[in-house]
């Protein structure tokens, strides 16, 4: 059947993270002249972010309907499944290890940076269009004239948002504000841990740790590239990243703010905040109303954290995000649906359920983990995992 809804239309996806690269991919699939515009400046900018854990029927559907799950396997990390569950004081209270073939297989671990690749290495030559950050758009014909900040444009019949949780496209179709969760998070990056941040580095032993007490939480794992990611999570007010007066690009006054904060906690995550190559980036967490609703558009479109941006504490954001992906390349190329606008009315009242109940669930999640029973239920909850 031939896809009317894409057949002569160019589709811009504003985004190149791994929802707007699988979209372009199924799209591609389907015949579609489809181009990511990316704010990066060229393939070689270093992906941010943690390790993603792929779930079946989600980001692992994403990777078999786009038929990249063979590449998938050949990169993805056994050992980054492995948790250790500890308290302030690098006390072990559940080790993973012993189960690492269970996670491995039903969630496997892969890093950002290579999943990006495949998925890169999968489209069409020029599909991406680097050093393209988003500023503004209006109307043109029956579709959107895109500007960048360099100074170009470009026309586009159909656009869909993909540019993540501070997304810019977004407010054409939704002016709807996120609330805060409670919840900031401190996320530092280290290059070459080994030397960096030996002590925490050789603690992990490959995989990840996940540490719980006085109601705040710290996560760190290291990558197949040698560096760790971790984040210290903490509650406070809204308002506190802007009336703290840190100075986060100052290792000193981050560790000085840490000692304050976590000052029941075990010396040794010192090592992390003086660490040589340690750079931090404050992430206060928010999320959208679970009721959220917009006016459907024939020509505009979200998906992954530019829809439903939600704090990272059930692993959900980017499995929603791919599901997103494959679920409106469904309905636009399936043929099912009698014009475009009814179409991704279906998929949009779909997804917004979806992420919804990815949200709620988080939030769940979220109230468990920085309670004063943090460890105790996070320690019932694997254990239950394992049987």
């Amino acid at each position: 059947m031939e896809n009317k809804f894409i057949k002569n239309k160019k589709i811009a996806i504003v985004g190149g993270g791994m929802a707007g690269l699988t979209l372009a991919r199924l799209l591609q699939l389907e015949n579609a002249d489809v181009t990511v515009y990316e704010r990066d400046f060229d393939q070689n900018v270093r992906v941010q972010g943690s390790t993603l854990d792929l779930h079946k029927g989600t980001g692992l559907e994403a990777m078999k309907r786009a038929g990249l799950l063979d590449e998938f396997y050949q990169h993805h990390r056994a050992v980054a499944s492995k948790m250790l569950l500890v308290d302030g004081s690098l006390n072990i209270k559940f080790d993973d290890h012993d189960f690492a073939e269970f996670t491995s297989e039903t969630r496997p671990e892969i890093d950002r940076a290579p999943l990006r690749d495949i998925l890169l290495n999968s489209l069409q030559p020029n599909t991406v269009v680097w050093d393209r950050q988003f500023t503004s758009m209006k109307k043109e014909n029956a579709g959107w004239r895109i500007h960048f900040k360099n100074g170009t444009d470009a026309y586009a019949d159909m656009v869909v948002a993909a540019d993540g949780a501070n997304s810019k496209v977004r407010p054409y179709l939704s002016l709807l504000k996120p609330i805060y969760s409670g919840i900031t998070l401190i996320q530092g990056d280290i290059d070459e841990a080994k030397i960096n941040a030996p002590r925490l580095f050789s603690f992990a032993k490959g995989g990840k740790v996940m540490a719980f007490d006085d109601e705040k939480f710290i996560g760190f794992g290291s990558k197949d590239d040698g560096s760790v990611m971790f984040v210290a999570c903490f509650k406070c007010p809204e308002n506190w990243l802007r009336e703290s007066g840190i100075d986060f690009k100052n290792k000193d006054q981050v560790l000085s703010w840490f000692k304050a904060e976590f000052s029941t906690w075990s010396h040794i995550w010192h090592e992390f905040f003086s660490a040589n190559t340690v750079q931090f980036t404050p992430r206060p967490q928010y999320y959208y109303p679970l009721d959220q609703k917009w006016e459907t558009q024939e020509n505009l479109t979200l998906i992954g954290d530019a829809a439903h941006r939600m704090p990272p504490f059930a692993g959900e954001g980017a499995n929603v995000a791919m599901q997103d992906s494959f679920e409106l390349a469904e309905v636009l190329t399936s043929g099912k649906f009698s014009d475009i606008k009814t179409a991704i009315g279906h998929f949009e009242k779909d997804m917004i359920a979806r992420g919804a109940d990815s949200t709620r669930m988080t939030l769940e999640n979220t109230e468990r983990m920085f309670s004063k029973t943090g460890l105790e239920q996070m320690l019932s909850f694997f254990k239950t995992i394992h049987g």
